[in-house]
């Protein structure tokens, strides 16, 4: 007759080990994205880039498209070197683009600071968001479903105000991106601490994608109510 088999202590080890090491490699690989990153964004404010200007939809066209290329072609190679290669590629081209709110916090007497502080803000988020998620026995994967409908609406509201060019739709927007990306961080990291994710660079992917919209999101805000012209 054989005896029922209770689950060994190593049976529990193992999985812990293995989602560690995926949290750790995305927190190393997420700090490495940063370097592509800022010098995008540098490169962008040094050369004045300004994205098909004079065709705000095209251009956010454009950057979706260029966007979402980018991330089918991480996700497609994201258990090779060419994925990590790819993300940090993209994150150079988020940089770029990301200089284009960066020159438009310049032109204010206290962009600087405002950068700062959007900065600020922004880490502040991460670690609150990472504490909890890592801490936190509960689990937030019923999150997803109702994140991904916030951002849909949230890119169709973006979309209207291109043409609607309301400064109130436009505040609420970067309010609404906050609160989702926010606790998109919860949900993105929470699967990697419970095994939902086991492939780092997917894992940075998502996390960066948090991050930087928080932090797009939470400079227009910043800007909107302390910006000081000359």
């Amino acid at each position: 007759m054989n005896m029922p088999q209770q689950p060994s202590t190593f049976d529990h080890v193992v999985p812990a080990l293995s989602q560690n090491r995926v949290l750790r490699n995305t927190y190393m690989l997420l700090a490495l994205s940063m370097v592509p990153t800022v010098i995008g964004a540098m490169v962008g404010i040094q050369l004045q880039f300004s994205f098909l200007a004079g065709s705000p939809f095209m251009a956010f066209m454009l950057f979706l498209g260029i966007a979402w290329g980018f991330m089918w072609g991480i996700e497609r190679n994201k258990n090779s070197g060419l994925g990590v290669a790819l993300l940090l590629a993209f994150t150079f081209f988020m940089g770029l683009w990301l200089s284009q709110i960066l020159q438009i916090a310049l032109g204010f007497s206290n962009g600087t600071s405002m950068i700062t502080m959007a900065a600020g803000g922004t880490g502040a988020v991460f670690f609150a968001m990472a504490g909890i998620a890592t801490v936190s026995k509960r689990d937030f994967s019923n999150m997803g479903k109702f994140l991904f409908v916030g951002v849909i609406v949230a890119l169709l509201a973006m979309v209207a105000n291109i043409f609607l060019q309301i400064p109130a739709l436009s505040l609420t927007i970067s309010a609404a991106v906050v609160l989702i990306f926010s606790a998109y961080l919860l949900y993105d990291i929470n699967r990697i601490v419970r095994g939902g994710e086991t492939n780092y660079v997917s894992a940075t992917l998502a996390v960066y994608l948090d991050i930087f919209n928080i932090f797009v999101h939470l400079l227009n805000l910043i800007m909107a109510f302390t910006g000081e012209r000359d």
